[in-house]
């Protein structure tokens, strides 16, 4: 489970709170429990839209890129389905939070050690890193705008914003994305909200209860 630090950074640019807002509440990043530890036991990852929406097959396990880390758990999903993926999060407070998680993870079991030892973490702004970097996938999961959930998620999603901010970049980190994966890029949007401007139309989409993939396939001629 290589751990890298690049240039950390808090690049993220973050809204105003009110000036009566509460302080967050601590952020938790866990791969042994909780929703992530329960779909590794019942084993249920392959039929993960986002699974679908890298190109994982029989035939093929794709290299994966996570350019938005976060919470980690797309990344460790993928990884548990044999996919190599490095992780890259530019908050230092969330890359903490992931490197202890994994490092837990670690020396929790012999199967979730295999999974982590696919996984490599970097700290630094993706749109700086991708140029020494190489996947078949890059996955880009920018904050979202609030939507329907449970209280429980709404609150964590305020509490990762409040940290991360909400990612003003991610037209321009989607553009490098597109220059540097080998097969596809990956981009995690809300189901219903419109597409993220100046993009091209998606190749095609992997549909969710409330996000959907939408996949950018890359053309053969630019494959290595």
């Amino acid at each position: 489970m290589p751990i890298r630090n690049g240039p950390l950074s808090a690049k993220r640019a973050k809204p105003r709170k009110p000036a009566d807002a509460a302080a967050p509440s601590r952020l938790v990043v866990d791969f042994i429990g909780g929703s992530v530890g329960y779909q590794f036991r019942r084993g249920s990852a392959r039929n993960h839209g986002l699974a679908k929406a890298v190109g994982l097959s029989g035939k093929h396990v794709p290299s994966v890129i996570d350019a938005t880390a976060g919470l980690g758990r797309d990344a460790f999903l993928l990884a548990s389905l044999g996919m190599p993926v490095t992780l890259i999060e530019r908050s230092r407070e969330v890359h903490d939070l992931l490197a202890a998680a994994l490092a837990a993870a670690l020396a929790a079991s012999p199967a979730l050690a295999q999974v982590v030892a696919r996984m490599t973490l970097l700290g630094g702004d993706a749109k700086e890193l991708l140029g020494g970097l190489e996947a078949d996938v890059i996955v880009v999961d920018p904050m979202h705008p609030p939507r329907r959930g449970s209280a429980l998620r709404k609150q964590e999603m305020r509490d990762l914003r409040a940290l991360v901010g909400t990612d003003p970049d991610a037209f321009a980190l989607m553009q490098i994305a597109l220059q540097r994966a080998r097969r596809r890029v990956v981009l995690k949007w809300p189901r219903y909200a419109a597409p993220l401007a100046g993009l091209p139309e998606p190749s095609h989409q992997i549909l969710g209860k409330t996000v959907r993939y939408d996949v950018f396939m890359i053309a053969a001629d630019r494959r290595s």
